[in-house]
């Protein structure tokens, strides 16, 4: 599977809340906090579903792999989404690994696995 989610008795807001918290725990930061809902219906649209996507990043592990390959900028900055389906709130993200091995590049698929573990850890610990 190219993502990793999970589920979560947490209203939005306090899922969105427990996972900005635990990812400062693994050294992330959140760049931007974007209401997808809000947004499309600020544009007209008709879309109800609760959506959040948080783009997260890491800037000592930024420089690591930018400094290794440029091109891996094309998948910064991570994005982690939490979102309501079905009566419940999931938390998902595309693998960083998954991500990476399109780019072929062995130096810095380390460094990924290291990041995929650690923002797993952050969704993990956000929904106990």
């Amino acid at each position: 599977m190219f993502n990793y989610t999970v589920e979560t008795d947490k209203t939005m807001d306090q899922a969105v809340q427990s996972l900005e918290e635990k990812l400062k725990d693994e050294k992330f930061g959140v760049l931007w906090n974007f209401d997808l809902t809000a947004k499309l219906q600020e544009k007209g649209e008709d879309f109800s579903t609760p959506y959040t996507i948080l783009e997260v990043c890491n800037p000592k592990e930024a420089n690591k792999v930018l400094s290794s390959n440029l091109m891996i900028g094309y998948f910064l900055p991570c994005k982690i989404v939490v979102y309501e389906e079905g009566g419940s709130v999931k938390i998902g993200m595309p693998k960083p690994t998954a991500m990476i091995s399109m780019v072929e590049d062995q130096d810095v698929q380390a460094i990924a696995e290291d990041i995929e573990k650690r923002l797993i850890n952050a969704i993990d610990n956000s929904i106990q």
